[in-house]
């Protein structure tokens, strides 16, 4: 067992491998909820349960998240039962894939699935875009299937449509179209949905095969599944769970870390924070608790950066903005390596998430806000430092000569004065009397010339 909490309708005294798992998959599809899945669908294997059931509800995610979750349901050796609920959710975009690879689709009513195009790829001129067909060819009917599909004339990919963009669509259009001919769905739809982001409501995707149930509840569903055969990588079992306790499966706190650490705000705060921590020790050596939690916060950052798709290039320049910001401190350059630091901070924090997947960009608030604030601090740094060259000398032999000195006996030429808390010895251009108050003119070794106000 793998330690996820869990809450059941069933009796403490019921055996797990009479449960029906239910694990929830809400938001985004990333790496801390793609992990939750991928060990909920072990743990049901290990204790043997009737099901799983992924409750989805999202706008998609992370190709490479997607992905985990699809290759641990192909191998699953327990069902996978996906159910878009409650009413009004969506199993958009990397939803769609995961929905697809499942043994079984059930959709709540008032919800819907599809809009799969790669979120990657930019409309341009000649571009398919989400939600409608290209200009070269007529869009499909969202009503239509069977024969009619296989009379259309075939959609030729725009001729303005770069290599790339072409690449990317068909490899997601053969991935979707491989898991809907595995678990016999609709494999036109699938490309529908990928090349013009094709989306249908629950009672119109059951129309279509695209799913195999609408049910308004879990309890609906799983009286509805009794009986069904389904087939897994290795057997084929019967679905005998009308009957069977519902275990939800509850968050830990590694799903949470993962939730919080992956973040891309959180993750790009800790990062900058990290850099500030050791920057602050390295100019104040000894101080250390800057030191322990820069590199905390840096090696949490950076554990959650490498788990999501970074642009290297924007986090080169954010390192290049604030060392900029940082040598304008101490090399003053007029403002040109200040104004060139935030300039390179901003453009790499605005790069630095690969991907326009919903859910994983950082906020241009919180860009601002990190940009405006080292901004000022560098602002504040460099002002001070220019104040601290226009104040009188306040240390050292520059700092005594102009300072005052009394004499401590009647000398002519050579003589004690006390100055600076000390006895000195002085050397006067005239008579000095004691008591007089002399000003200190130069400083040569150990002795002060002096001369009477």
């Amino acid at each position: 067992m793998l330690g996820l909490g869990a809450t059941s309708e069933s009796t403490q005294g019921g055996a797990d491998r009479g449960q029906v798992w239910v694990v929830d998959l809400n938001g985004p599809v990333g790496p801390a909820s793609a992990d939750l899945v991928i060990r909920s669908i072990a743990d049901a294997e290990e204790v043997g349960a009737r099901a799983l059931v992924i409750r989805m509800d999202t706008p998609g995610g992370l190709d490479k998240s997607m992905r985990d979750v699809v290759k641990e349901i192909l191998g699953a050796d327990v069902p996978v039962i996906t159910y878009v609920a409650p009413d009004g959710a969506r199993a958009a975009s990397a939803g769609t894939y995961i929905a697809f690879a499942s043994h079984i689709i059930a959709m709540a009513p008032a919800t819907n699935i599809g809009s799969s195009t790669p979120v990657s790829i930019a409309p341009g001129p000649g571009v398919p875009t989400p939600g409608g067909p290209d200009k070269t060819e007529p869009a499909p009917e969202q009503g239509s299937t069977g024969p009619e599909d296989a009379e259309a004339p075939a959609r030729a990919e725009p001729a303005s449509t770069d290599a790339m963009t072409r690449k990317v669509i068909n490899d997601a259009v053969a991935y979707l179209q491989g898991l809907a001919e595995l678990r016999g769905r609709n494999i036109e739809w699938a490309e529908e949905t990928v090349r013009y982001g094709a989306n249908l409501r629950a009672s119109e995707a059951l129309e279509r095969n695209v799913i195999d149930l609408v049910v308004p509840d879990l309890r609906s569903l799983l009286e509805q599944l009794d009986g069904r055969s389904v087939t897994l990588s290795t057997r084929t079992v019967t679905l005998a769970v009308a009957g069977a306790g519902i275990r939800e499966v509850e968050t830990d706190w590694r799903h949470e870390l993962l939730t919080i650490i992956t973040d891309p705000s959180i993750a790009y705060g800790l990062l900058i924070f990290g850099i500030y921590g050791l920057i602050l020790e390295f100019y104040n050596p000894g101080m250390v608790f800057p030191s322990v939690i820069g590199i905390v916060c840096l090696l949490l950052g950076a554990y959650g950066l490498q788990m999501l798709p970074i642009n290297y290039a924007g986090l080169a320049l954010i390192v290049v903005g604030i060392g900029l910001m940082i040598a304008e401190v101490f090399t003053p350059s007029l403002g040109i390596m200040g104004v060139a630091g935030v300039v390179a901070f901003v453009i790499g924090s605005v790069i630095l998430m690969d991907t326009e997947a919903p859910g994983y960009q950082v906020p241009f608030l919180v860009v601002g806000a990190f940009a405006a604030a080292t901004a000022g601090l560098t602002l504040f740094a460099v002002g001070a430092a220019v104040q601290a060259r226009r104040q009188r000398i306040a240390t050292g032999v520059e700092a005594m000569v102009g300072s005052t000195a009394e004499a401590l006996e009647d000398f002519t030429d050579a003589g004690h004065v006390w100055a600076f808390g000390e006895r000195w010895n002085a050397r006067a251009d005239g008579p000095v009397s004691k008591g007089d108050t002399l000003r200190i003119t130069a400083v040569d070794g150990l002795t002060l010339k002096v001369t009477v106000e």
